[in-house]
């Protein structure tokens, strides 16, 4: 049977699973977890919350992925700062470092295995061409017009 996502975070945190009086706050703690695991590209696109103990972590992410338990870590980890944080600014900066290095590490992964190019090839092969061409006229209508000894870079020469 796989594990429930809010009665495997309140064993963590240290509650019972039968003890509820908490389990809004909890919830909302591990929907944040999830938000900001949506904006580092790990998970499903659309995102993913829960909303009582029925959602798995099956239902998140697959147990083969090598992510998987980074991912519960993550989500532990960013509950309890948010829910009960420690007392000593030792902890605090202990925990913030887990927490930074697993979202670096999950970042790594993700573009590793999902990189997408935010800069891709024009569609059209000739308008990357064009724009050089037209780019290098205006230079020497500059040369032409204001009479300046510019290279085609817009540097004096």
């Amino acid at each position: 049977m796989e594990q429930s996502i809010l009665f495997s975070t309140k064993k963590i945190l240290g509650i019972a699973e039968d003890y509820t009086v908490f389990d809004h706050d909890i919830i909302t703690h591990i929907n944040t977890a999830f938000s900001i695991l949506t904006q580092l590209g790990v998970g499903p696109a659309e995102g993913f919350m829960i909303e009582d103990e029925s959602a798995v972590w099956g239902d998140y992410i697959n147990p083969p992925d090598h992510q998987y338990n980074s991912v519960k870590s993550y989500v532990y980890l960013k509950t309890r700062q948010l829910f009960d944080p420690p007392q000593t600014s030792y902890l605090i900066t202990a925990m913030e470092k887990q927490i930074n290095e697993l979202e670096w590490r999950l970042n790594v992964h993700r573009e590793e295995t999902g990189w997408t190019d935010p800069d891709p090839d024009p569609i059209d092969p000739d308008a990357h061409e064009n724009a050089a061409y037209f780019s290098n006229m205006r230079a020497w209508r500059r040369w032409v017009d204001n009479g300046t000894r510019e290279d085609l870079r817009g540097l004096r020469g």
